[in-house]
């Protein structure tokens, strides 16, 4: 099934950020973009090399009002634990939400119900709580921050001017396209 336009369902999960933990439900996302990283489990292999390449950029998310939320089903506990013992986890400032029963795998659909574990899968969120781009990988394929962020500023752009969609490899400022009117309305 195709997750293009679903609403994210409401949720109440743990989170370690900054040291801190706390709280985050669905009414915390809503009003800015979101990215939801989803990750099989902390303590792995290819997830610190993710989690610290969005990690070098996360200001540059920020600074388009995106806000980034990795998501494993280890509890918040273990994301503490895990930043605690590793050089590159204790570089993130954003918010790692804790999974364990998998109520937010289940919704964005990447549990792998025997494993326990979630599927890589990338989704940006808009401001409504509506997923407008995602992507799902297996487990041994990792991301890149830097083509994620490009989708978020392409995400924003659409949803600003509607008329216009963004060609391949498109970045701020590059030109974009307008197709006729009859079309868009059939996308």
């Amino acid at each position: 099934m195709a997750l293009i336009g679903k609403e994210i369902g409401d949720f109440n999960v743990q989170a370690f950020a900054d040291g801190q933990f706390s709280a985050i439900t669905k009414q915390d996302v809503l009003g800015k973009w979101g990215v939801f990283v989803f990750y099989p489990a902390d303590f792995t292999f290819v997830c610190p090399t993710e989690l610290g390449d969005l990690a070098d950029i996360h200001d540059s998310f920020k600074e388009i009002g995106c806000e980034i939320y990795s998501v494993s089903t280890d509890t918040h506990f273990v994301h503490k634990a895990w930043h605690d013992a590793s050089d590159t986890i204790k570089k993130i400032k954003y918010f790692m939400l804790a999974d364990p029963t998998h109520a937010l795998s289940k919704d964005f659909d990447v549990l792998i119900p025997e494993a326990g574990l979630a599927l890589r899968g990338t989704f940006i969120v808009n401001p409504e709580g509506k997923i407008v781009a995602y992507e799902i990988n297996d487990l041994g394929i990792g991301r890149n921050a830097s083509e994620l962020l490009r989708k978020v500023q392409a995400a924003q752009f659409v949803a600003e001017h509607g008329d216009q969609v963004c060609p391949a490899k498109w970045k701020p400022g590059e030109k974009t396209l307008k197709p006729s009117l009859d079309l868009i309305g059939k996308l």
